[in-house]
């Protein structure tokens, strides 16, 4: 079902009329009806995986064989779970507590017309699974993809081009510009995932038509080490969050807060352990990983090392940068300037500040300096330690003794909390924030 090229803003309008008008029909669709919409995605993405793990290396640097498919792979199964149980997410819901009504019901009714833009880092899985969600609550999607990764953006829209006809959902290409044009548009909903100075222009532009908002955004998210748990069941985990995709993940370690009695034995299994992933005879293999997305990115990383460096901080670890390959080595920083840019600013990168604690007040109270984060990781088996830091911290979400624990499980909500987001997706969480839940009463009949 291939869309016409969409460009101009008449263009955005036609569109955004055509789906207006079709989004009273979906609303109305069964859950076969998506179920059946959802597997014409899934035809499409099972054909050009391939496509788009190719598109991945080439933007990204993402080695196919260890990174190409895992994305893609993400989507299939969000769509398979949600096929699985999207016909009892839709049931209604029925309230028996009840003071004055006879009987009364929740409808989870479609929004509308939903905007989505998608992410660079992750092109493939935060365009499709926020995409996924959007089909399964019934409403229409007005697309746009990210210009940062310009190879998935081109086999993405052409996938969608491919699937669906443009009153379901259309997509757009293009560089700011479009994205500013789009949001413009009376929409229903806004679904948009990445930094929080964009959160702002986002939702501020969906105050202007009152449009509903899902923001999935970022921050510092922390790691905490207890005094007892030990580094080496630790590390593996944590280095594969803080290193995925070399750092450029939502949900990665930011920093890590460490007994100062600890830090030398974390930074020597650091170094260990680090160089068994992207390593081989001591020399930092650039392949084996993905590089920084662009000089942009490459120099507002540089720039926060050097910047540390300035302050007082020392380089345990690495620091070595290529901004011709946009390379910069795995980096630990010790002894960092509070005020330091890297403790200011979402990293966003392969580089990991440590910061050292005597109590576990002190690494509360640091974290309570910062903006709530998007994911929160705690290493402990000491319940009591586990507890003092979730009850004294907020955080978007927080796994225990692993990394992206809460992320995996579509059963939990996955979102943020503050500047790091609000609304969330995933399962179930993810129907009810694209539907509407529509309160349906009976009045008592009068004697």
């Amino acid at each position: 079902m291939e869309n016409s090229i969409l460009t101009g803003s008449d263009e955005y309008r036609r569109v955004l009329s055509l789906q207006k008008k079709y989004s009273w029909e979906l609303r109305k669709s069964t859950a076969l009806d998506r179920i059946s919409t959802l597997e014409r995605l899934k035809v499409s993405l099972l054909k050009h995986r391939e496509d788009l793990a190719q598109a991945l290396n080439k933007d990204l640097g993402r080695p196919v064989a260890t990174g190409g498919y895992l994305e893609t792979d993400s989507v299939i199964h969000l769509i398979d779970y949600t096929i699985t149980n999207l016909t009892t997410w839709m049931e209604s819901t029925k309230v028996t507590e009840l003071e004055g009504a006879e009987s009364a019901y929740i409808r989870y009714e479609s929004r509308g017309v939903v905007l989505l833009f998608g992410a660079w880092n992750f092109p493939v899985t935060l365009l499709f699974e926020p995409l996924v969600t959007i089909i399964s609550a019934g409403n229409t999607a007005i697309v746009k993809t990210n210009e940062v990764s310009p190879t998935v953006a081109s086999v993405g829209a052409k996938i969608i081009k491919e699937t669906f006809e443009e009153r379901e959902v259309a997509v757009f290409e293009g560089d700011t510009s479009v994205s500013n044009a789009l949001l413009e548009l009376p929409v229903d909903h806004i679904f948009f995932t990445g930094s929080p100075s964009v959160g702002r222009i986002v939702m501020a532009a969906a105050a202007k038509h009152l449009a509903s908002v899902t923001l999935e955004l970022g921050g510092k998210s922390p790691m905490v080490l207890d005094e007892n748990y030990s580094i080496e069941a630790a590390m593996p985990s944590f280095l594969f969050g803080k290193y995925l995709n070399n750092g450029q993940v939502c949900i990665s370690p930011d920093y890590a807060l460490v007994p100062n009695n600890r830090i030398d034995e974390f930074v020597d299994t650091f170094k260990n352990m680090i160089q068994g992933m992207f390593y081989a005879d001591g020399k930092f293999q650039p392949g084996s990983n993905a590089h920084i997305i662009n000089e942009r990115g490459f120099d507002r990383l540089k720039g926060y090392i050097d910047d540390a460096v300035k302050r007082g901080a020392t380089i345990a670890f690495g620091g070595s940068t290529d901004r011709e390959k946009l390379l910069i080595e795995p980096t630990v920083l010790l002894n960092v300037a509070v005020d330091s840019a890297v403790l200011e600013n979402e990293i966003f990168g392969p580089v990991l500040p440590i910061i050292g604690y005597d109590d576990p007040a002190d690494a509360i109270a640091f974290i309570q300096s910062k903006t709530k984060p998007l994911a929160m990781y705690i290493y402990s088996d000491d319940e009591m330690f586990v507890n003092e830091i979730i009850d004294n911290t907020s955080a978007g979400g927080t796994s225990i003794n692993g990394w992206g624990t809460h992320f995996m499980e579509q059963t939990l909500p996955f979102g943020g909390v503050g500047e790091s987001g609000m609304g969330s997706y995933r399962g179930i969480f993810g129907f009810r924030e694209l539907s509407h839940s529509r309160a349906v009463a009976f009045a008592k009949a009068s004697v």
